[in-house]
């Protein structure tokens, strides 16, 4: 057996760590900046537990751009760096100063964002050459300069430095230079800075004040422009202050700093706060959301320590919380090195967990404090409720008892209260209570008069997501079915004991669907002759109900499958209307095909399926029989 030490070779790390250890190279401002907020907190809480003697002062994080120079700098009057500190994090790669900080000061020093040691050194995926030039808070210390070239060879000297803190130059590779720009530089701050803690300042920025009116004058003095420090961040954002201290207005001022190009108001928003077994916080707001097209994922920030990290949240949050809009920030939230992806461990699921019977519990608190606000709300939270219901097992569970129905008069019922309203009257003859539901109240008339002559309610169920919603229902309530109002003629829908007699002969039967059979086309529909009232329709179009479901899911995925290349229906012809029997004694055949087939077009016009050349010329039959 042999043992051994692993060698690692900094020369090949260093092509490692410039090429691949970060997904994005704009990355590097974000590890840099937040080194310098990292140097900023350790200073403010050793003044604070009385570690450290030394005035504060102004703490702003600066960002200098020169694109003469070609270099980027950043700066901090942070805690700075003693020789022995420099050699200690920069040369030993992977050391992080930021993991022993916390380690020392436990209690004290839980907003540190670093944790791996390897942030610095994502400048040279941009830079030909970095130089720190740092001094220690601790009195009586020397100023050092440190150079590499991106190399395992550096250079480290005395130099002189006023103040403490920490001064980074990063020299702008060719391949790079498109970071010497400082609007991009500006971008990219406001991308990953935003709600930093510590001020970040790049450059200057256009600002229209109205100076002060001079004593002698009595006129109005005039706005002028006046350039102005550009402050990046917001230090104190709302999701870090206290849900009881804060107003509607300033969750909507604030929904309006992360989106300022979205016009609609959120309907509501959750406030989370969370300190144990985890720490989180966040705020999500719950957006308008009617139709596909609306449906934005990735509308979730992750932040850690109010960094932001990703918008990609696959694995942190459910699926359909993807709808919501908001923040969401913890430091306990695993990361890899480069904070760009996450790993999915047992915390990252108790975390999604959390999140999912919060939002729950919000929902179910809504619905029982004021309902009548809940219902006016349903419609714009019900695609996100039925999202969840379906993808998401504990959150129907959760969900079941604010989950409503609205039929048709627009009176919404809890499924508790829907089945004792229509279980008595829409059982069927195998015991079954079917619930009736209607997508479009206008082209779906005819149905729902048949169903509501007979005294049945009919849901509206008009989401782009109600067919997958039935499916899972049909699963979950005993003994029940979901039937579209024009799936099939009223009484086959919910079929009784006594079927209704038959007024025509088996063989009139046969030759009444051969005369129909003759007219359309067979491959595209199916003649059935039913036993209905005389004084319902004598035809009517109908599409198989778990056919037409399977199309609609194909179409809701985008993929046009088996079903999708379907286009069938029943043709359903009511023997015991008087026009059957008229039909059969015609003995001109002329008459009899154009009565027949004035017929199937008028059922056809009633479902928009009546087009082009077959319309014109049912126009011109009905003006010629007129």
């Amino acid at each position: 057996m042999q043992k051994g030490q692993i060698n690692v070779q900094t020369e090949n790390i260093f092509p490692v760590i410039k090429k691949f250890l970060y997904s994005e190279h704009d990355i590097f401002i974000r590890e840099l900046i937040s080194n310098a907020v990292d140097a900023t907190q350790k200073l403010k809480t050793l003044v604070q537990i009385g570690k450290a003697d030394c005035e504060l002062g102004d703490l702003t994080i600066h960002v200098k751009v020169d694109k003469d120079a070609k270099t980027i700098t950043v700066s901090d009057r942070g805690i700075g760096m003693t020789a022995d500190e420099v050699d200690r994090y920069i040369n030993q790669i992977a050391f992080s100063g930021a993991e022993e900080f916390l380690e020392k000061f436990k209690s004290e020093g839980a907003n540190i964002i670093g944790h791996f040691g390897l942030g610095f050194y994502s400048a040279f995926m941009v830079a030909e050459r970095v130089d720190i030039i740092t001094k220690s808070y601790l009195p009586d210390t020397k100023a050092v300069k440190w150079s590499c070239t991106g190399s395992p060879d550096y250079e480290m000297e005395e130099t002189e430095k006023a103040e403490r803190g920490t001064d980074i130059v990063l020299h702008i590779a060719e391949d790079s230079m498109e970071f010497c720009d400082e609007p991009r530089i500006v971008s990219l701050l406001r991308k990953y800075c935003r709600f930093l803690p510590v001020e970040i300042q790049c450059g200057e920025e256009s600002k229209w004040e109205k100076p002060e009116k001079a004593a002698d004058s009595d006129e109005e003095p005039k706005e002028v422009e006046v350039k102005v420090p550009r402050i990046i961040n917001n230090t104190n954002p709302l999701w870090k202050q206290n849900p009881s201290e804060i107003t509607q207005e300033q969750y909507v001022e604030f929904y309006r700093e992360l989106y300022p190009m979205t016009f609609d108001e959120p309907l509501f928003q959750i406030h989370l706060n969370v300190d144990y077994p985890f720490n989180l916080t966040g705020i999500l707001y719950f957006p308008k959301v009617r139709n596909q097209m609306e449906i934005q994922k990735n509308k979730v920030q992750l932040y850690c320590n109010q960094v932001f990290i990703t918008d990609q949240l696959e694995g942190v949050i459910p699926e359909f919380m993807m709808l919501l809009h908001g923040v969401i920030d913890s430091p306990d939230i695993p990361l890899n090195v480069s904070r760009s992806y996450l790993q999915s461990d047992a915390n990252v699921k108790k975390i999604s967990s959390h999140i999912t019977k919060k939002v729950a519990d919000k929902l179910e608190e809504m619905f029982k404090n004021n309902r009548e606000d809940f219902e006016k709300k349903w419609d714009d939270i019900k695609v996100f409720i039925e999202y969840g219901c379906v993808t998401d097992e504990k959150f129907f569970e959760r969900a079941k008892s604010f989950i409503l129905f609205k039929n048709i008069e627009g009176k919404y019922f809890t499924m508790d209260e829907y089945r004792t309203h229509i279980e008595t009257l829409q059982k069927d003859k195998n015991d079954i209570t079917v619930y009736l539901y209607a997508h479009d109240t206008a082209t779906q008339h005819v149905y729902i008069q048949a169903a509501k002559e007979r005294g049945y309610d009919i849901l509206l169920m008009d989401g782009f997501l109600d067919t997958h919603f039935i499916n899972l229902l049909e699963q979950k309530l005993e003994k029940s079915r979901f039937a579209r109002v024009d799936a099939d003629t009223i009484d086959r829908l919910i079929e009784k004991d006594e079927p209704a007699p038959a007024k025509l002969s088996d063989e009139e039967q046969k030759t009444l669907k051969d005369v129909f059979e003759n007219i359309v086309d067979k491959d595209k529909f199916m003649v059935q002759i039913a036993n209905l009232s005389e004084t319902d329709l004598p035809i009517m179009i109908t599409q198989n109900e778990f056919m037409r479901r399977f199309q609609d899911m194909e179409k809701l995925s985008g993929q046009k499958g088996f079903y999708g290349n379907m286009e069938h229906y029943n043709l359903v012809v009511n023997g015991n209307h008087p026009l059957a029997s008229r039909i059969l004694e015609e003995t001109d055949e002329a008459k009899k095909t154009s009565l027949t087939q004035q017929l199937v077009d008028l059922a056809l016009l009633s479902q928009n399926i009546l087009k082009g050349e077959k319309l014109s010329e049912f126009i011109k039959r009905s003006v010629e029989l007129l």
